[in-house]
């Protein structure tokens, strides 16, 4: 499943932690790599949006949504995400890696599968959709590309980066996104996408599994979406004779034209599916398939496109509707009754054959044919006109021009612009980009690298704060962490130093840390105890800012003098710092214990434990330790803090 090809991410770290060791995959939004988490030590898949469509709000805001769509299902059968970010021009998904191949890889190897192994991937697929369902997303882009096969066996659903709410899928204006070969004929009609169309896509990648070749195959994409809008999926035993009728009706089922005669979603499938394992035999399940057909050259049907669709191709205002619809059939009647077996339920209708065209059918296609580049009217006799851009990225200029003289190209321009992730002199990026078509004598506009872009950091010492940031804002840097310091040189408010120093080269939008002055320091005195007035001169005698705490509070010192100041004595501060000065009420009066009668040891902690300091005075003949009288009598109050005066007996 690696293909390490040339990629200018291969070996580079993203957002200093997944480190990209080789490309799996490339697609038309994005490119999938193995890569190793270095903080978790694990092996992941990263899949990182092309640096040109990262500009576009649209596609990022689809690759969040992916992630955060999957992340909520958490379900075996699901490709988890982990993270999601951006790396300079990178937007990417951290996802789970999973060691082995694709369905689309198991087809091109082996063609068409036994119907054993059929059922056996397409019925975790289901579940996994199921779960999809039922959390309210539609796929919108199911095909075998998406569906992964461990080593170990496992069946993953991956790349819900179509992903949208149901109750947000119905659409008849605008552009239809998914992949031709696998779209439902109301997709392409009026752009209509509940879980039926996820359905319609599984039941065409059974036909796939079950015949080694797509049920609807043409020269363009055009007449791919031709066929699914009138004609209906054939049989798979059409193409492989001596398949079970039972498979014909659940691949009828899933690719009904009409939706409403197709399961609901994908757990109505899912219960259709093992209905038919159930009444196959070990012989029907494991028959070998005849050799299948060679697969049809590519014509887009496998590609993910955003496909036009003209207002004028919407459903007329004259359709029947839904309360006007005719009865309907035994077989829509059937996917209501979910206690009927598929065996019990006849097929849907059949079309007798293709219905002519509307006009809004028309518009659709040619609408498809100039979203491909191709002209409408001339588009199935000139098609080897065209060729595809060759892949130029991390090329070197001589390589990029050979190749497209090769390709039967030319150059039209070469831009150079700096780049920190494409070596200086290789290509990172074209016009027309990489795959897309352009006429066989058509130029390429090439945009090779000039590496990276070297900037030399400002001095911006001495000068105001956002002076400084704004210098650096216009050098091509960005302004980062600012912390703060004494200074005895430099005025309070402007640059002391920069991290990296001025003078010093850096990388475009590297950050530089700032120090800004404080201004001198100055050393804070102690003002408690003293008079409000007094203390507020002496601190800004000091170059400071006084102000008053709005609430006065008890303390020993006398009421009107400070109690306490919010930067302590010995402290620094700068010139202009506050110091905040808290008010004394005076201290409390507190109730004064009666301790006379008591041993004077005893009476002593009695009386420091009610918040006093005590003295004891004995008479010099003394008739015992017993307290004969104190200072203030036992019930009175006192300010606490004060000194209680104990007497002992004696003359």
């Amino acid at each position: 499943m690696d293909t390490t090809l040339d990629d200018p991410l291969v070996g580079q770290t993203l957002d200093g932690r997944y480190r990209v060791e080789a490309r799996i995959a490339a697609g038309g939004m994005a490119t999938v790599y193995r890569a190793v988490d270095t903080r978790l030590d694990r092996v992941l898949a990263l899949k990182v949006m092309h640096p040109a469509l990262a500009a576009d709000a649209g596609f990022v805001d689809r690759f969040i949504r992916e992630a955060k769509s999957v992340a909520r299902l958490a379900h075996p059968n699901v490709v988890a995400v982990f993270d999601q970010g951006t790396d300079g021009p990178y937007t990417y998904l951290a996802m789970e890696y999973v060691s082995g191949c694709t369905l689309r890889d198991v087809l091109r190897e082996r063609g068409a599968l036994r119907p054993r192994a059929a059922l056996d991937i397409l019925e975790p697929v289901l579940a996994a959709l199921g779960a999809a369902h039922r959390a309210g997303f539609v796929h919108r882009d199911m095909k075998p590309e998406n569906v992964l096969i461990g080593d170990d066996g496992r069946v993953k659903v991956a790349d819900f980066g179509l992903v949208r709410s149901v109750d947000t899928v119905t659409s008849t204006t605008g552009a239809v996104l998914g992949t031709v070969s696998y779209l439902a004929p109301e997709q392409i009609e009026n752009g209509a996408t509940d879980t039926r169309v996820d359905v319609y896509a599984c039941g065409v990648v059974l036909y796939e599994m079950l015949t080694g070749s797509k049920p609807h195959t043409g020269g363009t994409p055009a007449q791919v979406l031709y066929q699914h809008l009138h004609e209906d999926v054939p049989p798979p035993s059409a193409a492989v004779p001596g398949l079970p009728g039972i498979l014909d009706q659940l691949v009828t089922y899933a690719t009904a034209r009409d939706p409403e005669l197709r399961p609901t979603d994908a757990a109505g499938l899912l219960g259709l599916t093992l209905d038919a394992r159930a009444l196959l035999g070990d012989a029907e399940l494991d028959a070998v398939p005849p050799q299948a057909r060679a697969e049809q050259r590519d014509a887009g049907e496998d590609r993910t496109s955003v496909i036009p669709r003209p207002v004028t191709a919407q459903p007329p205002v004259h359709q029947t509707s839904r309360l006007e619809r005719p009865e309907a059939t035994p077989a829509a009647a059937a996917n209501a009754r979910p206690a009927q077996t598929l065996a019990e339920a006849p097929l849907p209708p059949r079309s007798r054959g293709p219905r002519a065209p509307r006009r809004g059918t028309l518009l659709v296609i040619a609408g498809v044919l100039l979203a491909l580049g191709l002209g409408t009217g001339v588009w199935y006799i000139n098609a080897g006109q065209f060729t595809k851009v060759p892949n130029l990225l991390g090329k070197t200029e001589a390589q990029a021009k050979s190749d497209l003289s090769a390709a039967g190209l030319g150059v039209k321009r070469v831009d150079r612009k700096f780049s920190d992730t494409f070596d200086r002199g290789t290509v990172m990026d074209s016009d027309p980009e990489s795959g897309k078509r352009i006429r066989g004598n058509g130029a390429v506009a090439l945009t090779v690298s000039r590496g990276p872009e070297v900037v030399v950091v400002p001095d911006v010492t001495g000068r105001p704060l956002e002076e400084a940031k704004a210098e650096l804002v216009r050098s091509g840097l960005a302004p980062g962490m600012v912390t703060q310091a004494f200074s005895q040189d430099v005025a309070q408010g402007s640059v002391v130093s920069t991290n990296p120093p001025g003078g010093q080269k850096r990388s475009p939008d590297t950050a530089v840390a700032l120090v800004v002055s404080k201004g001198r320091p100055v050393q804070v005195t102690s003002v408690v105890g003293r008079p409000l007035d007094q203390a507020r001169a002496a601190l800004q005698d000091l170059g400071l800012k006084v102000e008053t705490a709005a609430e006065e509070v008890n303390s020993p010192f006398p009421a009107g003098t400070v109690a306490n100041q919010s930067i302590g004595a010995g402290s620094q501060a700068a010139t202009g710092d506050t110091v905040t000065l808290t008010v004394s009420k005076g201290p409390r009066q507190i109730p004064v214990p009666n301790v006379t009668g008591q041993e004077a040891d005893v009476a002593r902690k009695t009386l420091e434990g009610a918040g006093f300091k005590v003295k004891v005075e004995r008479p010099l003949i003394s008739f015992g330790n017993t307290v004969d009288a104190q200072s203030v009598p036992g019930g009175q109050s006192a300010p606490e803090g004060s000194t209680i005066v104990l007497r002992t007996k004696g003359l």
